[in-house]
C-alpha cells in the first residue's frame, strides 16, 4: 500500500508566523507531528510519504503515486482538508481523514472512504486489518483514553528538518481543568496521562539521532498537569541535556499554578525551558468564574508572570473578550491589564462556541449558537449571540489589538518584560540568528513604522542586559508578524447586522 499523508494548510493567523519565517528561511513552524506517529502505527512493508501542503503543495505526482491519502486536520485547517480530498476523490484514492476536524460535521467532508476519530493507538490497528481483509468500515472511534506508552516513535525521516522552526514532542494527553469555552474535555479527557520518563528520552534520542538540533515544541494539552510526574521527568531531562551540550531550548503549554512552585520552575529552567504559553484569558473576576478557570480567580498575575520570567521563561498568554459578563469596558481593561503583565507575545481573541465543549451545549440550550465555529479565535468571527451585541463586540476587539500592537504599546512590553527576565537557557550557536538579526535590521530597522522603537531596543539591550540580545531580535521580529495580523482582523468588515457564518 503506497500510503500519502497529507497535511492540510493553516490560514495566516497568530500562530502561524508566516511573516517571520522569511527572517529564518524556514517554510513553516511545526511539523505535522500527528501524521508521522500514524505512520509508525502502518505496516512497515507499507510505502509512506509526507506532504505537508504549509511546506509545499499536494503535486498530481504524489496524488498519481499513492494507492491511499490519508488527511489529518484540525478545525481551523478544515477548508484546505476539503481541497485536498476533493482532488484525493478526482483522482480515486481511497480517503481516510482523522483528527478534530472530523469530530463532528462530518457530513460536510465529502469524499472520504473511512473516519477515524478518536485517539489512533486504540483505533489503527482493527483499521489497518478490516482493509487488508476487504471490509473497513466507514467509521472507527473509540472513547477510550489510550496508555500513552503504546505510542510509538515519530517516523521522522519523512520530514525535511530544514523546513520548520521547531519540532514537536508530546509527553501527555489531558488536563486537570474543565473549563467551559475548552475543547480538551472531549478529546483527551480530564486525567493527565503521561509518558514514562524513559520513553520520554527515547522520544529525544530518537530525534537527536535523526539530526535535530533546534527548538522542541512540548505540545500537551497541560505540560504540568500531573506534577507528581512531571517532576520525576524533569531532572531526567536535565541531564539528557546536560550530557548532550543541551542541544534543544523547549518551549510548551501550562497553566498558571505554575506560578506558585518555584521548584518546578527551577526544574523546568534545569531542563532548558525558555518559554510557556499559559491561558490568562481575562482579567474580570467575574468573566473567569462564568467560564470554569477557578484556578485563575485568586492569581495575582503581575507577580506569577513575573516569578516566571526570572526563572528564565517568557510567558506567552492567551487572551479572550466576549464572555457574558464582559462589558464595554472590557477593552481597555485588557489593554491595561496586558501591558501591566508584560507579556509580550498576547493573544487576544473573541469567544467562539468549539463543538463539544460545555459552552457549546450552553449557547444551543440558550437558543444563542449561530453556525461553525471556525477553529480560529482572532479572526473577527462569531457563531453566537454575544451579550453585549456583535458589533460593540467586534470593534472593540478590534481597537484592542490595533492598541496592543502598535509600535509604542509592543515595544513598551518588551521593555517591561525584559525588565524582569532573568535569561537562562543555554543557546546554541547559530547562523540563522545572524541572518535573521540582518534582515531585521532593514525591514524593521530602515523599513517599517517601527524603526525608532525597534533601534532604541537593540541600544539598550545590548547595554543593560546583553544576553538577551537574541530574544529582543526575536521579539522584534514578531511583532512585524502581530502587526500584520492585526491589521488584517481591524480591516475585517463589522457594520454588518447579521452574524456570519464561521466555519470554512
Amino acid at each position: 500500500m503506497k500510503t500519502l499523508l497529507v497535511y492540510p494548510a493553516y490560514p495566516d493567523t497568530f500562530w502561524s508566523f508566516k511573516h517571520v519565517l522569511p527572517f529564518i528561511s524556514k517554510k513553516a513552524a511545526f511539523p505535522p507531528l500527528g501524521l508521522l506517529t500514524v505512520a509508525a502505527m502502518l505496516p512497515a512493508e507499507w510505502e509512506k510519504r509526507l506532504v505537508d501542503t504549509n511546506v509545499a503543495p499536494l503535486s498530481e505526482a504524489d496524488l498519481a503515486w499513492a494507492d491511499m491519502v490519508m488527511v489529518s486536520a484540525m478545525l481551523v485547517q478544515a477548508p484546505s482538508a476539503r481541497q485536498i480530498i476533493g482532488r484525493a476523490r478526482e483522482a480515486g484514492k481511497l480517503v481516510v481523514a482523522g483528527g478534530p476536524a472530523f469530530g463532528t460535521g462530518r457530513e460536510t467532508f465529502p469524499g472520504v472512504d473511512h473516519f477515524i476519530v478518536g485517539e489512533a493507538e486504540e483505533i489503527m490497528a482493527a483499521f489497518v486489518e478490516d482493509l487488508q481483509s476487504g471490509v473497513a468500515r466507514e467509521m472507527y472511534q473509540s472513547e477510550r483514553w489510550p496508555d500513552l506508552a503504546t505510542t510509538p516513535l515519530p517516523l521522522w525521516e519523512l520530514l525535511n528538518f530544514k523546513d520548520y522552526v521547531s519540532m514537536s514532542v508530546q509527553y501527555s494527553r489531558g488536563c486537570p481543568f474543565d473549563c467551559e469555552f475548552c475543547g480538551i474535555m472531549a478529546l483527551n479527557g480530564r486525567r493527565s496521562r503521561v509518558k514514562s520518563p524513559d520513553q520520554m528520552l527515547r522520544e529525544m534520542q530518537s530525534l537527536y539521532d535523526a539530526g535535530w538540533r533546534d527548538t522542541v515544541f512540548i505540545v500537551d494539552d497541560n505540560f504540568i498537569g500531573n506534577v507528581a510526574h512531571v517532576k520525576r521527568l524533569l531532572p531526567r531531562l536535565a541531564d539528557w541535556q546536560r550530557e548532550r551540550g543541551y542541544p534543544y531550548m523547549l518551549m510548551t503549554e501550562a497553566s498558571i499554578n505554575l506560578a506558585a512552585d518555584p521548584e518546578l520552575m527551577t526544574m523546568m529552567s534545569e531542563a532548558n525551558f525558555h518559554k510557556v504559553f499559559i491561558g490568562i484569558e481575562t482579567p474580570s473576576v467575574d468573566s473567569l468564574i462564568e467560564c470554569g478557570k477557578k484556578q485563575n480567580v485568586a492569581m495575582d498575575f503581575a507577580s506569577a508572570v513575573r516569578e516566571i520570567h526570572r526563572h528564565g521563561m517568557q510567558v506567552m498568554g492567551g487572551f479572550i473578550v466576549g464572555f457574558d459578563h464582559d462589558t464595554k469596558s472590557i477593552f481597555e481593561q485588557q489593554i491595561r491589564f496586558i501591558q501591566e503583565i508584560g507579556v509580550v507575545t498576547a493573544m487576544v481573541g473573541v469567544l467562539n462556541a468549539m463543538p463539544q465543549t460545555r459552552l457549546w451545549g450552553r449557547l444551543e440550550r440558550e437558543g444563542r449558537l449561530f453556525g461553525e465555529a471556525s477553529g480560529e479565535n482572532t479572526d473577527a468571527c462569531l457563531n453566537f449571540i454575544p451579550t453585549m451585541g456583535r458589533k460593540a463586540l467586534l470593534d472593540g476587539f478590534k481597537q484592542l489589538l490595533g492598541v496592543i500592537y502598535s509600535p509604542r504599546k509592543y515595544y513598551k512590553r518588551i521593555n517591561t518584560f525584559l525588565s524582569e527576565y532573568i535569561p537562562t537557557a543555554r543557546r546554541r550557536t547559530d547562523p540563522a540568528e545572524l541572518l535573521a538579526l540582518a534582515r531585521s535590521m532593514w525591514h524593521i530597522g530602515v523599513v517599517s513604522r517601527a524603526r525608532f522603537n525597534y533601534w532604541k531596543l537593540m541600544f539598550k539591550t545590548m547595554l543593560t542586559n546583553r544576553k538577551a540580545f537574541p530574544v529582543a531580535v526575536e521579539l522584534a521580529i514578531l511583532g512585524l508578524h502581530f502587526d500584520r495580523v492585526a491589521k488584517r482582523v481591524m480591516h475585517t468588515d463589522t457594520t454588518s447586522g447579521t452574524i456570519p457564518a464561521c466555519g470554512g
